[in-house]
């Protein structure tokens, strides 16, 4: 008879799964920063079959399950932030703040979430609209 995964087993291989991903994408760094030669000089040169652009592929791919799998742990773990933060605020207060529902703390967390997308993609934007080419 298989065994009911908890709420603790998931969390548990999740944790897991953050580390190997942190490590893989550390790994595939590494490869790509002193393993190749610098990307203008790195034509022609493979490693398992793969070259450069492929191995900047791989580590964009493992960035992207890293951030995809955090959102995911955070998600889990949104009530306990949510407390978290409201016993800081209590304590400084000095006062008892009335407990948050679920709702509110969902509306919270999308309120964050999208504004973290903001200024990530305000940075992509300021990067493409003042990137130089060869001879500015």
């Amino acid at each position: 008879m298989a065994r009911k995964l908890t709420k603790t087993d998931f969390n548990f291989w999740l944790d897991t799964f953050l580390l190997v991903v942190f490590m893989v994408l550390c790994w595939s760094t590494v490869i790509v920063r002193y393993v190749f030669p610098v990307a203008t000089k790195s034509e022609g040169w493979t490693l398992w079959g793969l070259d450069y652009l492929a191995w900047t592929d791989v580590q964009f791919v493992t960035l992207a399950i890293l951030a995809a799998s955090v959102l995911l742990h955070v998600m889990l773990h949104w009530s306990w932030v949510c407390g978290v933060v409201a016993g800081w605020a209590r304590k400084r207060q000095g006062t008892a703040a009335p407990k948050q529902d679920n709702g509110s703390r969902t509306l919270w967390g999308v309120a964050l979430l999208i504004a973290i997308c903001n200024v990530v993609g305000l940075a992509i934007a300021a990067a493409v609209l003042m990137i130089q080419g060869p001879g500015m």
